[in-house]
């Protein structure tokens, strides 16, 4: 599933390719890819055609474009085209004419566009696990008045994503609040870091990553954690996502690519994760696997001693 360095550079493509657009036409080929809209496939033509994509917004794994058209009187925007990759969800910017792209077998929605920064004249959704959706949905005010995610000053968020935590790129994020909020948890720290109500856009991958960084077993309990532990899982998890960037993101097959179609690369430099019985790059003892909530953990046991009981 992509996570928050896919989610980034993807809203980094739409930020660059897309935004300024007019949405001139809506294509839906698929109504359960816009499921969550009130009124559907009919209801979402009329919502979108004509608006302008003002901005490329993101918090955590949530990804959203603020429509300018949407605003009474010319004012801020209070609406935006939500959209949730899902497992397999693709946000692609097209340029010159479509036709052999209609023959994709995983294109859902497709919007035309007029005035693209780039020459862009589609933006595609394509999904071939068709857990993904977009939806246009309202905005509403941010609590503590400053921007709600990267990529706008807007204070303002989708209703959906109201109850998701800022994630550890957002400048906004309180950093001390954080770490009271998970040494006041009395669940393992793995099970935290991937709680988006919590901390968002961590998952499972990163998590593995930046626990092995960190020192830290992942059932090691939040509330018997030093301040300094917290703090440097943060920094560990915030770390290896930003290097993850750099890459474009972790790519384990061609579902996981940016506006452009292109795979990101980080996974050639995981160091734990999907490592099992393979050496730790620090110590070289024998990487294990345990099964963690449906999924899986990798763990050196030399460097991430587990806690007694376990």
């Amino acid at each position: 599933m992509p996570e928050l360095p896919e989610v980034e550079t993807v809203r980094d493509g739409l930020d660059r390719f897309v935004v300024g657009a007019v949405v001139r036409e809506v294509e839906v080929f698929r109504d359960y890819s816009v499921r969550r809209h009130d009124g559907g496939a009919v209801a979402l033509r009329g919502q979108l055609t004509g608006q302008r994509l003002a901005a490329a917004v993101r918090r955590g794994k949530f990804l959203w474009l603020p429509l300018s058209g949407a605003a009474p009187d010319g004012g801020r925007p209070a609406a935006a085209l939500l959209a949730h990759l899902g497992m397999s969800g693709q946000l692609l910017v097209r340029a010159g004419e479509p036709a052999d792209d209609f023959q994709h077998p995983h294109l859902r929605v497709r919007l035309h566009l007029n005035g693209a920064p780039s020459g862009a004249r589609y933006l595609d959704f394509v999904d071939q696990r068709t857990f993904g959706h977009l939806s246009v949905v309202d905005l509403q005010p941010v609590p503590d008045d400053v921007a709600a995610g990267l990529g706008s000053d807007l204070a303002l968020i989708p209703g959906p994503v109201a109850h998701i935590a800022r994630d550890l790129l957002d400048p906004h994020l309180g950093r001390d609040d954080l770490v009271a909020r998970v040494r006041r948890r009395r669940t393992g720290v793995k099970r935290a870091l991937l709680d988006q109500t919590v901390v968002s856009g961590v998952g499972n991958i990163y998590a593995d990553e930046a626990l092995w960084r960190a020192r830290l077993h992942w059932a090691r309990p939040t509330d018997k954690l030093r301040v300094a532990d917290v703090h440097r899982v943060l920094d560990a998890a915030e770390e290896v996502m930003r290097e993850a960037l750099v890459q474009g993101g972790t790519s384990f097959d061609a579902l996981y690519v940016n506006v452009n179609g292109q795979s990101g690369y980080f996974e050639r430099s995981l160091n734990v994760y999907g490592r099992a019985g393979e050496p730790c790059r620090r110590c070289e003892a024998v990487i294990r696997r345990d099964a963690f909530m449906n999924r899986s953990s990798f763990t050196c046991p030399v460097c991430q001693p587990a806690p007694r009981g376990r």
